[in-house]
């Protein structure tokens, strides 16, 4: 006798196994499924005509950054809604703006990501994508590239176009260049996902929202910071009307290696590290950076930490600890 569900209903048909964790309605009726198995409660419609099955295994690519950082929860779920529509899509559909940032792991503000719809394009004069769910953008032909990412499978403007259509969506012009912090940087990686030189490229193609922000952007983007909060640090002591940090710098003391800091002065012996919440709540990290902090403070060093909340809040309390001890030590 069969055996009823959780909530005493029978429990739904198996799917045929090749149509996967996301499919067209259409593949799913030409395969033999019923219309009203592709109803049941088992089964998500994230897009007209497109079925998921919610819980089920994501593709590597849309879990894990290029880089080889997991992403965040409403990272990956924003991408798992791109890569359903994708299913559907035309084949002249292309992921844009926040969508391709959120692909290429650029740093955005969290903010950004709640209630956002995906980003979808076209190049003029197609018409542009519409539907729930689906921010549809019409863009010239002569301002995008379009590549075939690897990584996460979905068609995407290329990295210098995407820092060039995100600067519509970002207030804080620290967020800007922050993301093409992100894009060019070199440091710990093979090879950046595009030079300065492709982001000018970008902004200098035609009309765009944003145009005069992008400008202001360039000349404060370095290839060498690691993360959205070292941006936010570097700027906003230059701002300040301090000295630009190094970023990312080695420290070293009679040819031995004390470790690596998120900025430096080397002038005053001076570092600043942002102690972000990953260094609380992994016990083995927070080890190893008191270790640091140690041998650093015993080769003269002294290391000036900043959380979260006075990064992003009120800054002055930064500006004047940093200020002072450049004071002390000159």
């Amino acid at each position: 006798m069969p055996q009823l569900g959780q909530h005493g209903r029978m429990p739904a048909a198996p799917l045929p196994d090749d149509l996967g964790p996301r499919f067209r309605v259409a593949e799913a009726l030409a395969a033999g499924v019923p219309a009203g198995r592709l109803r049941a409660g088992d089964l998500a419609a994230p897009f007209h005509g497109v079925r998921s099955v919610p819980g089920a295994l994501l593709p590597i690519g849309l879990q894990i950054e290029p880089g080889g950082v997991p992403r965040g929860d409403r990272e990956a779920e924003h991408l798992r809604r791109a890569w359903a529509y994708a299913a559907v899509a035309t084949e002249h559909v292309f992921f844009s703006h926040v969508t391709a940032a959120i692909a290429y792991g650029l740093p955005l503000p969290p903010l950004l990501l709640f209630g956002r719809d995906i980003d979808a394009a076209v190049c003029a004069p197609r018409r542009l994508p519409r539907g729930r769910g689906v921010r549809g953008h019409q863009v010239k032909p002569s301002q995008v590239r379009v590549v075939a990412d690897e990584h996460t499978g979905l068609r995407l403007t290329d990295p210098a176009t995407t820092w060039a259509t995100i600067a519509s969506a970002l207030n804080d012009p620290y967020d800007l260049v922050a993301a093409g912090d992100a894009v060019v940087r070199q440091w710990r990686r093979d090879q950046p996902l595009a030079t300065i030189e492709d982001l000018q490229r970008a902004v200098c193609s035609g009309r765009r929202v944003g145009v005069p922000a992008m400008r202001a952007a360039l000349p404060l983007i370095r290839t060498r910071s690691a993360s959205r909060p070292e941006t936010h640090c570097r700027l906003t002591l230059v701002d300040a009307g301090l000295p630009e940090p190094h970023l990312n710098f080695d420290v070293y003391v009679g040819g031995i290696r004390l470790g690596c800091v998120d900025l430096a002065y080397p002038r005053w012996r001076i570092a600043i590290e942002y102690e972000g919440e990953h260094h609380l709540l992994d016990p083995e990290q927070w080890a190893r950076d008191i270790r640091r902090y140690e041998r650093l403070a015993a080769a003269g060093w002294l290391v000036v930490r900043v959380t979260k909340p006075e990064l992003f809040g009120d800054r002055r309390t930064f500006v004047s600890r940093v200020r002072a001890a450049i004071t002390a030590r000159s």
